[in-house]
């Protein structure tokens, strides 16, 4: 039932957060940051920013079960992957996000809807954010409204330093899965070197601008 409900959820935020960018035509980074901010304040509303507590062992073994000595969350990170990778080549689903991503106009007069795929992407990202949530609270024990805080941010970097492009059109599933194997690894490292979770920011937000700068350079040669 949690299962359910988180995945419900997420994806009927991701359909709002879409009809918010393609019929009130908002700029995406105001949709979601913006729908960041409520919906945490929400949840903090809701349960008056205590954690909730008392999952039984079903719902915890979803985050710290393990099935053949492999850990539940990667398992299903791997079926997301190879899922995430057949849906973006393999489909014409996957051939129309790239066509937006690089030129959402020439997409259009393509004959390309555009509104309803960039819906239907918003929709599954909801769904995986619900997903992910989920995992994160079933490995936890607990659901709080504050866990995953600067998450995004590692997410962001993750995905710059697997080459996918910020400004749109090119990315791959197999780069971002090294990205956020490098994070992992720099993360884990900083933790064990005992740097404060303050550098952490500050180092993860350099990796971000850097990433960025390299490809915006790299296009403009």
């Amino acid at each position: 039932i949690g299962l359910g409900i988180c995945l419900t959820m997420g994806t009927a935020i991701g359909f709002l957060h879409g009809l918010g960018v393609t019929r009130l035509r908002l700029p995406p980074f105001i949709v979601t940051l913006g729908g960041m901010t409520i919906w945490r304040g929400l949840t903090l509303v809701i349960n008056d920013g205590a954690p909730i507590a008392g999952f039984d062992q079903g719902y915890r073994w979803w985050g710290r079960g393990e099935l053949l000595g492999i850990s539940i969350p990667i398992w299903i990170f791997a079926i997301v992957a190879i899922g995430g990778y057949l849906a973006l080549h393999k489909t014409r689903w996957g051939r129309f996000v790239y066509a937006i991503g690089g030129n959402p106009e020439a997409a259009r007069l393509a004959g390309v809807n555009v509104k309803r795929v960039l819906v239907s992407v918003y929709v599954l990202i909801g769904c995986l954010a619900g997903l992910a949530g989920f995992i994160l609270s079933a490995r936890l024990g607990s659901a709080e409204a504050v866990a995953g805080i600067s998450f995004e941010l590692r997410v962001i970097a993750s995905v710059v330093i697997g080459g996918t492009s910020l400004m749109g059109g090119y990315g791959r599933i197999g780069g971002t899965i090294i990205g956020s194997i490098i994070m992992g690894i720099l993360i884990n490292g900083l933790v064990l070197m005992n740097v404060s979770a303050y550098y952490q920011q500050i180092i993860t937000g350099l990796i971000i601008v850097l990433a960025v700068a390299f490809d915006t350079y790299a296009k403009s040669r």
